[in-house]
């Protein structure tokens, strides 16, 4: 598939109330397509009065959408999804634009947005309480669950569309007015989304999106009529956003950084983990927060590995992922590109090995100006390296060696991180242990992205979450409804003859 870079410049707008608004604000954030330079859209930086105008908006959408039963509130869902299929190749090559991950990785993506969409459809029985009669003689108990009122998300660039939809389907199928902060590097994809749910009737206020920047989150952060923030980007972030939230009496879910681990041991079968732990760190370029940045391998898979990935990374095509045959694209900005090179430097500085580097690739007229990088691979990080602990959101892929398993998982267990842990092996008994004793959310047994189905949480311990009720599947229904225990008591009259 091949397409022009040259792309139509696109005005972001608010959207609130049922309708779209030109922003006041007076400053703005260029939306540029990572492969080539080019400035593709204007996001507004909003204000915090703008805030209060979607708040109050969606404050008032709340009551009549509360009382909608679930079973109609989902009809919409429903509609969204043959909406989202329709123009799902549409809306890949706008992630692509803006995002710069190839087209097969952005429909994938997708794939994932409407899986999520198909779970909250499953809201009717999901939200089902419990109750038990005669507690006590004549007397009844049941718990049901009841919606928030308005809640958030603010979300991060890596994924423009999965990660809003971790959120946005539960939300409102549960009864709540929801809020979406995009990031405003990537505002274009749910612009466009927000396009394809007007059309599916939802009703005016149920749905909202403010653009703009950490003025906008700190509103949304500090509003009293918001009940609830869903949040996704790096740890120190992660943890202002909960700080802040909690400050006035909010629910919080804070996805933070990660710095993922995969155990490779000696009879793993090397050429499936090659090319899947090939996938997992180098796939969207290193940009997501499952990505595998660090291979701990234990005894003789020392050298059998590392010869077989630095193959595999060596033999990666990069380009504009809209191109044919491209397998990664390009990171999110020049400051990405200069962190992440700065970062390889670092660790060859502290004693590593760059036994595949890929730093300042040329790229051909009109992507020489693209934030490229070629796929790395650091042999031989020390542990005391800082480079060990940092997350470096990029095609770095660093290995460290290790005697025994035990050796390597003590070793995860010292990572600040908890996103994702996963290993490698044709032994049950040495796939048990790891299970049992990696300090991770997010497990994974010769599996290099350990990502949940829409059906189980997205998991994440230590300082790669912060919160207690997760993303998706039950803990969403949780987390975006409160529990209500009624008691009743009844006379015992005798029953009136009707």
């Amino acid at each position: 598939m091949s397409s022009p870079v040259t792309s139509q410049m696109i005005e972001v707008q608010n959207y609130f109330g049922g309708a779209w608004h030109k922003s006041a604000a007076t400053q703005y954030s260029n939306v540029v397509n990572p492969a080539s330079g080019e400035v593709i859209g204007r996001t507004p930086l909003s204000t915090k009065a703008e805030v209060d105008q979607v708040v109050q908006a969606a404050a008032a959408a709340f009551p009549a959408w509360r009382r909608t039963p679930p079973g109609e509130r989902i009809q919409y869902l429903f509609k969204l999804k043959n909406l989202l299929e329709e123009h799902i190749d549409e809306l890949s090559r706008m992630i692509t634009l803006e995002n710069g991950k190839t087209f097969a990785e952005a429909k994938a993506e997708w794939r994932r947005s409407i899986e999520n969409v198909e779970v909250a459809c499953g809201i009717p029985t999901m939200m089902q309480g419990y109750n038990l009669e005669d507690v006590t003689p004549g007397v009844d108990e049941t718990l049901i669950r009841q919606p928030l009122g308005v809640v958030a998300a603010i979300v991060a660039f890596n994924f423009p569309a999965m990660i809003p939809f971790w959120f946005l389907p539960y939300a409102i199928a549960c009864g709540n007015t929801f809020i979406l902060k995009p990031s405003e590097r990537v505002p274009l994809t749910m612009q466009r989304t927000m396009e394809l749910i007007e059309k599916t009737g939802l009703p005016k206020g149920v749905m909202s999106i403010i653009n703009g920047g950490r003025e906008v989150a700190d509103a949304l952060c500090d509003h009293p009529t918001v009940r609830a923030i869903s949040f996704v980007g790096s740890t120190p972030v992660a943890k202002h956003i909960y700080e802040r939230s909690a400050a006035s009496g909010k629910r919080m879910q804070c996805q933070g950084g990660a710095k993922n681990h995969v155990i490779v041991l000696p009879d793993a079968d090397m050429e499936l983990a090659k090319q899947i732990i090939g996938d997992s760190a180098f796939g969207c370029a290193g940009q997501r927060c499952l990505a595998v940045s660090v291979a701990v391998t234990v005894g003789e898979a020392q050298k059998t590995f590392r010869d077989r990935i630095a193959e595999l990374a060596s033999g990666i095509k990069i380009g504009f992922g809209l191109d044919s045959g491209v397998q990664m694209g390009p990171v999110i900005t020049p400051e990405s590109k200069q962190r992440i090179e700065g970062l390889i430097a670092k660790g060859v500085a502290d004693g590593a090995k760059a036994v595949v580097d890929g730093r300042g690739p040329k790229m051909s007229s009109p992507y020489d100006h693209g934030n490229f990088l070629r796929p790395t691979v650091l042999d031989g990080v020390p542990a005391t390296s800082s480079l060990a602990d940092t997350e470096i959101f990029g095609p770095v892929l660093s290995l460290i060696h290790a005697d025994t398993i035990d050796d390597a998982i003590e070793f995860i267990r010292k990572s600040p991180f908890g996103n994702q842990a996963s290993l490698f092996t044709t032994s049950g008994a040495a796939a048990r242990k790891f299970r049992y004793e990696a300090p991770a959310g997010n497990i994974g047994i010769n599996i290099g992205v350990a990502a949940p189905m829409a059906y189980f949480p997205f998991s994440g311990w230590k300082e790669s979450f912060f919160g207690i009720l997760h993303a998706q599947g039950r803990d969403a229904v949780e987390f975006y409804t409160e529990s209500k225990i009624v008691i009743e008591r009844w006379s015992r009259q005798e029953t009136r003859k009707f």
